[in-house]
């Protein structure tokens, strides 16, 4: 089975009928080269690709023309093989002020196949009626970035002209097909009872899920582009007091609430596996030492996980929160008294390994980086849409992945006679 990507193009702030006030991509410097982060994709002794360079800024032009994106579908098809099982179409600007979307939408439903729309606010809806040729055309799943029901912060927050149209075209959607509601929590603002309320209106709706995210305002919290603060003074939630508040309201209410980063709570992730003894102990035996560099969320459940699989290797949790956050500049807070002499950095980081390999061996110890598995459980977005044998058996193999890397490159452990 095949799943078609359709990109449209577009770029955030500009084609999205402006930034919502809480945008991570607001205040981004005007630079004519931007310096490459590093990362996965980059050559081995080149730091710098399109993807840490221009991909992580969203740095693009605008939207394509309809005639492109056509042309692109018909040469992704003639590439693909086997039966085409699903649609996606996503991009840099919102699909809902794409200007040809109903052309778009005309044209993927003559091929009969489920179309899922990636992310939208929904801010360039502005005829209810656009919901009934959506579902028409094969649209069965979306992700529609709510921020609150009432329209008045829709609009002082989000800058959507038509605020009570785009709610009324979300409303139509949850009768017909499966409707994932996403909000970024404000503390002072859609928070406390302005986030009940619209809770409640959800349930009315019979909306399938919502994807809570915590607000960011600092880089240590994921601001990685030089613009922090989005708002500035804005009071953060403490993880604690996120992760918390998603606990209770998803047992309030009869549809899923998850929260990113943390976390889903009828499933038990990120890292349900702790909870799990019988499949602890099918994972591989540590048999070797290493440092494994992630965020701060993660150490203490990735330490403990390696511990129950026999480890004597060191878990080293950055101030930065999110490890596939981490850039060149958090390892170079790092005590390099306390790295083993193979380090692990996480797979998705935006980190040129030779970079690392400089940086973590600036005291005198040559150290080898090595680049870890991608991902090592789901977090409340990739979840959502799971049940918890997928999740379990994602960490699993993201496990068996990194002890395989401890086993293969990690310094022998050295046994007390």
């Amino acid at each position: 089975m095949a799943h078609l990507t359709v990109d449209i193009g577009g770029s955030p702030g500009a084609d999205c009928r402006g930034f919502c006030r809480y945008c991570y991509f607001k205040r981004l410097k005007k630079e004519e080269e931007p310096e490459p982060f590093g990362c996965k994709y980059c050559l081995p002794f080149t730091k710098g690709c399109d993807y840490c360079t221009n991909g992580v800024r969203e740095k693009y032009e605008g939207f394509k023309p309809l005639r492109s994106v056509a042309d692109d579908i018909l040469a992704n098809l003639q590439m693909m093989g086997g039966e085409l099982e699903k649609i996606t179409i996503s991009g840099g600007g919102d699909p809902s002020c794409y200007p040809e979307f109903r052309d778009l939408m005309e044209i993927l439903g003559s091929m009969e196949v489920p179309i899922h729309i990636g992310y939208t606010s929904g801010k360039g809806f502005d005829d209810p009626e656009i919901a009934d040729l959506m579902v028409k055309n094969g649209l069965t799943e979306i992700s529609f970035t709510v921020f609150s029901s009432d329209p008045r912060l829709r609009a002082d927050y989000m800058g959507d002209p038509t605020p009570e149209a785009s709610l009324e075209v979300f409303k139509r959607l949850c009768t017909k097909i499966d409707v994932y509601a996403a909000a970024v929590i404000i503390p002072g603002v859609n928070d406390g009872e302005v986030l009940e309320d619209m809770c409640r209106w959800l349930e009315d709706c019979k909306v399938k899920g919502l994807i809570l995210m915590r607000f960011a305002n600092r880089t240590d919290q994921g601001l990685i582009l030089g613009n922090a603060p989005i708002i500035e003074g804005q009071r953060v939630q403490t993880v604690r007091e996120f992760a918390e508040m998603i606990v209770s309201l998803n047992s309030r209410y009869s549809f899923k609430i998850n929260g990113t980063p943390l976390g889903d709570p009828d499933i038990g992730s990120p890292f349900a596996i702790m909870d799990e003894p019988d499949l602890l102990e099918k994972l591989p035996r540590v048999q070797k030492d290493a440092t494994i560099i992630t965020g701060s969320i993660a150490a203490r459940p990735i330490q403990k996980i390696l511990d129950a699989c026999g480890n004597k290797s060191w878990v080293y949790g950055t101030k930065k929160e999110i490890a596939c956050l981490i850039t060149i500049d958090d390892l170079k807070y790092i005590d390099l008294s306390r790295l083993s002499e193979t380090v692990i950095i996480p797979g998705r980081c935006f980190v040129h390994e030779k970079e690392a390999t400089e940086v973590l061996s600036a005291d005198g110890v040559q150290r080898t980086v090595i680049r870890g598995p991608d991902m090592l459980t789901a977090d409340g977005e990739t979840s959502m849409g799971m049940d918890k044998n997928g999740v379990l058996q994602m960490e699993m193999d993201g496990f068996s992945d990194l002890i395989r890397l401890i086993n293969m490159y990690g310094k022998e452990i050295k046994t007390e006679e």
